[in-house]
């Protein structure tokens, strides 16, 4: 952080911060905290990074009340587990979704709904999904392949149910 850069500040009667500061909030990294604004405008509402609302030089502060809303909600919907360096909890090299299977489970859920929406396996997928969602595409591509297991069932049931 270069010298002078104020982690919070008072602007128009509100506390405002940094992206250093939110870094320090959630123990996210730099380019995780750059994802997260860049993609704001594909995240659900009550998920998006807030805007910016004040910029000083080249630093931008946000709404703090906002961040931390922001933060709440990331944390209940998506969870902390695979922040850190390359998105991912140290040392599962499964992109933290081995050691914990409800990540896993949403991650499937992620994956089903993105094959229902496209109608069917599409090339490239997992890697999308990786970098819409964070992770390794790796792992998104085990969550893809479960996924489409779950989806060729439905349809061969919807395919028996009408003969």
């Amino acid at each position: 952080m270069s010298e002078g850069v104020l982690l919070r500040r008072v602007h128009e009667g509100r506390w405002v911060v940094s992206r250093a500061w939110i870094r320090q909030l959630t123990g996210a990294s730099s380019a995780t905290v750059e994802r997260w604004y860049a993609q704001r405008g594909v995240q659900p509402e009550g998920r998006r990074h807030p805007e910016v609302v004040l910029t000083v030089g080249r630093t931008h502060y946000f709404d703090q009340q906002a961040v931390e809303a922001f933060w709440a909600a990331w944390q209940e919907e998506v969870g902390t587990g695979r922040l850190g360096a390359a998105g991912r909890k140290p040392g599962d090299g499964q992109g933290g979704y081995s050691a914990d299977r409800s990540r896993r489970d949403q991650a499937v859920g992620v994956a089903l709904a993105a094959l229902r929406e496209e109608g069917g396996p599409r090339r490239g997928l997992a890697a999308r999904l990786a970098r819409e969602h964070g992770g390794v595409a790796r792992s998104w591509q085990r969550a893809v392949a479960e996924a489409r297991a779950v989806y060729e069932a439905e349809a061969e049931g919807a395919a028996s149910e009408g003969l």
